[in-house]
């Protein structure tokens, strides 16, 4: 059924939701569906309150008229795990007079419309405030304008007393249309209304109990049970219910993962039609919901972002304070994430609204302005819809490409090719990032010579296996990491509350994103991926700062930040930066942490950032690359005695095994140093090797390298794929932020396994 009136104002939404809530309820308990004419957000989201059920539209300016009749059918019909069954009965509340819609077009998109197309019998809500006979002739006059509109019931608004309301009944009886019921006055169940209209219900705190008082109401004055019998009399629909997997589809070739759009919610960001992100969902993404004016960034992996309607401009000055939120936004769009912003979020998306600083992506400022913008529109072939009272004054006509920001609200229903287009490119642009789990070990298959892993060693020598070998006797018996925290520290000329044994590099960057604070965290790449997943994972979204070839850190273009990460020598550039700049970062305000897993790799490891005073400063080691131990899983974290208590706060009891805790006392051992300080004398040669006969191949090769492995631009996307082919594995250069699929990394091997390789690579 249908609640229409004669006029804007006449309580359509207090009855209509109010018969949605009522019919919820007890004693009748019925999934209730719900529907608004016309391109209303703010109504919607108190029908979704009463019910439970998303709040929709029917709009045949923006859907199209042949759609209607099936997102109806596809709203009643609609399951979900919160919603396991269909709704039994639906109510749409119409919009403006029953007859009125779009201007010039004798009542196209009205509420009377969409009362024909979908062949559903109207109730209509009249406020009688302000009169009483005269009301029949506007109902009796209403009721006889159009020959397909079926007016079958009447409940009467803001009665000022019993009399008056049994003299506009008594009026009412010639018409012979029934009177369900009559709602006195009462501003206990007034919505509050501002520029826009209504407050949406998500903004007031109130609204539950509001609705609440509203379902008693109309429980009390209104004949639910005609109403009930008035719904039953509309016709059985035979059309197919709208499908959004009919309406757009996911990439031919399918992933295993399902791209994130982030879609702004909260109490700023209250508009977006239900089918938008059930579109979303059918072609292949996953919606995620996060709140501008709470969060402190978007979702982690987020490869789109979606704003939609709202009212941005009653909650700038929260907005703008969220500036954690609006640097997030800014680097996701700066990265070539697709964005898309509707009225609302064109605003957020400006320089500034009403003089307060938004994200900064569309060169604009917006203010509010005495003019409310209302009404259909027409843009290259979509209908859509303008509602504001701000105005945007640009500073330049353009916008990024991955950016499409206006004040038109889109039903995306009734244009599935945007939808499309948008989750395109979200797809495109996941698959295109930088896949942060990808590590060498996947690059590598039998038979293939193993150039991608960056292990010495195929596993570790005899007289560390015997160390190892020594404990499985006592492997009855939980760790103790002491022994290993003390020779550690000695190993370096520290003491041992600056030292964390952990279970590998892996683990120990987990505990810094878990423990260590800071607000805007800064990741240098190109670098091992690991602390850039690590922060995702805690829910943390760094920056990236990336260094172009030759890639050498510039200190003084690093942005604000209070926690640095960077890899020394940095891994997979094999770049050695200023050990004392580095450390000159770290002070009061800003933390730094420092990967040195491959610092022992360096002659005399003269840039290492481990020392006796270590303030705001970690350095992370790690043992499995010189010694061959990645199946056991050995490193540990050297700092800042306070910083150091905060990770070992957060690692789990006996996170490293005994074996390992042998593993990293036996690295400390005199015999150990003189085999490392050989193993960096044959490292330098056979990587000098390795850079003259790259160099051969016209590649540029990163030098001077300082790891025990290079970086190199073959030129040619298709390298690393014709080496596999010829039997041998590098690692891929683009899942690095910051390198593309022409890069390669190649362990430092003997001069034979080189040859072999440049052989390879000139066939």
């Amino acid at each position: 059924m249908v609640i229409g009136a004669p006029a804007s104002g006449q309580g359509k939404t207090t009855v209509a939701t109010g018969l949605m809530a009522a019919l919820s309820r007890a004693p009748y308990g019925l999934d209730v569906a719900a529907f608004k004419v016309g391109p209303d957000y703010i109504d919607p989201g108190y029908h979704a309150l009463a019910t439970g059920r998303p709040g929709r539209n029917l709009d045949p300016w923006m859907q199209g008229e042949e759609r209607i009749v099936p997102l109806l059918l596809h709203g009643a019909l609609h399951t979900t795990a919160q919603q396991p069954n269909p709704a039994r009965i639906a109510i749409i509340e119409g919009v403006m007079g029953l007859f009125d819609g779009k201007a010039e077009t004798e009542g196209f998109a009205s509420t009377a419309h969409v009362v024909e197309l979908t062949e559903s019998p109207v109730i209509l809500t009249v406020d009688i405030s302000h009169a009483s006979r005269t009301i029949a002739a506007t109902v009796g006059g209403v009721a006889a304008f159009e020959e397909g509109v079926k007016v079958e019931g009447i409940i009467l608004n803001k009665a000022g007393s019993p009399r008056h309301a049994d003299e506009v009944k008594r009026a009412l009886r010639r018409l012979g249309i029934p009177v369900l019921g009559v709602l006195p006055r009462d501003e206990a169940i007034h919505v509050p209304s501002r520029h826009l209209g209504l407050v949406p219900a998500a903004e007031r705190d109130e609204s539950r109990q509001a609705l609440d008082a509203l379902a008693q109401r109309i429980a009390d004055n209104v004949d639910l049970a005609r109403v009930v019998k008035i719904a039953m009399t509309a016709p059985r629909l035979s059309a197919r219910p709208w499908d959004p997997a009919a309406e757009v589809h996911p990439p031919v070739a399918e992933t295993t993962t399902r791209p994130r759009i982030a879609i702004a919610g909260g109490r700023a960001f209250t508009f977006r039609y239900a089918e938008t992100t059930e579109l979303m969902e059918a072609a292949g993404c996953e919606p995620v919901e996060f709140d501008p004016l709470r969060d402190p960034a978007l979702p982690p992996d987020t490869a789109g972002i979606y704003l939609g309607g709202g009212f941005p401009e009653v909650h700038a000055e929260e907005l703008s304070a969220n500036a954690s939120m609006i640097a997030s936004i800014r680097e996701a769009i700066d990265a070539g994430t697709p964005t898309v912003g509707e009225c609302a979020g064109l605003l957020y998306l400006c320089r500034e609204v009403d003089g307060h600083p938004m994200v900064g992506a569309v060169d604009a400022t917006a203010a509010m302005g005495p003019t409310l913008v209302l009404g259909y529109r027409d843009a290259d072939g979509t209908r859509g819809h303008e509602f504001h009272r701000t105005t945007t004054t640009p500073a330049e006509p353009t916008m990024a490409p991955n950016v499409h920001a206006s004040y038109l609200h889109v039903h995306w229903a009734g244009a599935p090719e945007l939808a499309q287009e948008f989750c395109d490119a979200t797809h495109a642009y996941a698959s295109s990032r930088p896949d942060l789990k990808h590590h060498g070990d996947t690059e590598v298959g039998e038979g293939l010579v193993d150039l991608a892993v960056n292990v010495r060693l195929p596993g570790p020598p005899a007289w560390m296996t015997e160390a190892i070998m020594a404990t499985l006797p006592g492997l009855g018996a939980y760790p103790d990491a002491t022994a290993a925290r003390a020779a550690i520290a000695a190993f370096h000329g520290v003491t041992p509350e600056m030292v964390l044994p952990t279970s590998g590099g892996a683990e120990a960057f987990t505990l810094i994103a878990r423990a260590i604070p800071g607000d805007r965290p800064v990741v240098v790449h190109p670098q091992f991926t690991e602390p850039e997943a690590a922060l995702l994972a805690a829910g943390r979204t760094p920056h990236r700062h990336v260094l172009a070839p030759p890639f050498t850190l510039d200190v003084d273009a690093l942005p604000p930040t209070d926690l640095l990460m960077i890899g020394n020598p940095t891994n997979p550039t094999s770049v050695l930066h200023d050990g004392e700049a580095l450390r000159d970062l770290a002070g009061p305000g800003r933390i730094v942490v420092i990967d040195e897993a491959f610092m022992d790799a360096v002659p005399g490891e003269h840039e290492s950032q481990i020392h006796a005073e270590m303030d705001h400063l970690l350095v992370v080691r790690s043992l499995t690359k010189t010694w061959g131990l990645a199946g056991l899983r050995a490193g540990y974290v050297v700092g800042d005695p306070r910083l150091i208590a905060r990770l070992a706060a957060q690692q789990p009891p006996w996170s490293v095994s005994s074996p390992a805790l042998a593993a990293m006392v036996a690295c400390t051992t005199d015999r150990a140093r003189v085999e490392a300080q050989l193993a960096v004398v044959r490292t330098t040669r056979d990587r000098d090797h390795l850079i003259e006969s790259l160099t051969t191949l016209g590649w540029d090769v990163v030098t001077p390298a300082a790891g025990p492995f290079v970086l190199a631009d073959s030129h040619d996307p298709g390298t690393r794929a014709r080496l596999r082919v010829r039997g041998f594995a590098v690692r891929r250069g683009d899942t690095f932020p910051g390198l593309g699929p022409h890069w390669i990394r190649i362990a430092v091997r003997e001069p034979s396994v080189t040859d072999a390789l440049v052989e390879a690579a000139r066939v």
